[in-house]
């Protein structure tokens, strides 16, 4: 029981995320460290496309951590860094997109099709609920024998 926990904490262990930042990236103040690390995590590697630029081992990535960690040294604010990334390979290099007119339906068209669904699912069951059956007549002595027949056979 002992060795299967502790073969559980290696695992556990190694599930930590990898990150690619190299040790000659990190900067002396872990101050604007971890400012880095934090602003690596909303930027796309645009090699990868999925990928943060904290996760990704291509040479673009790197060149952005180390643009990143230049533009703070410099003094530059989180917003500047992130300005200046959008006006250089534009809005795409963020992995989570500002709301504006570019990105409108991207934001918008979920709620849409949330409401779509919503009004279609209502049309087609509140519908089937209300209707009610058109022939209401009732059988008549001779079907009533007919059938009090069939159910005794």
């Amino acid at each position: 029981m002992l060795r299967l926990a502790g073969v559980l904490i290696v695992l556990l262990g190694l599930c930590n995320p990898a990150f690619a930042v190299n040790p000659d990236e990190v900067l002396d103040d872990p101050v604007l460290e971890q400012r880095a690390r934090e602003l690596s995590v909303g930027i796309r590697c645009l090699v990868c496309q999925n990928q943060s630029i904290d996760d990704s081992d291509a040479q673009l990535a790197r060149d952005l951590r180390i643009i990143v960690r230049e533009k703070l040294v410099e003094g530059f604010s989180d917003k500047q860094i992130l300005e200046y990334l959008v006006e250089r390979y534009g809005e795409f290099v963020l992995l989570k997109p500002r709301l504006n007119n570019q990105t409108i339906l991207l934001w918008g068209l979920p709620l849409l099709a949330l409401l779509f669904g919503g009004f279609a699912a209502y049309k087609t069951f509140g519908n089937a609920q209300k209707q009610k059956p058109t022939d209401t007549r009732q059988l008549s002595e001779e079907e009533k024998q007919r059938l009090s027949k069939i159910l005794d056979d």
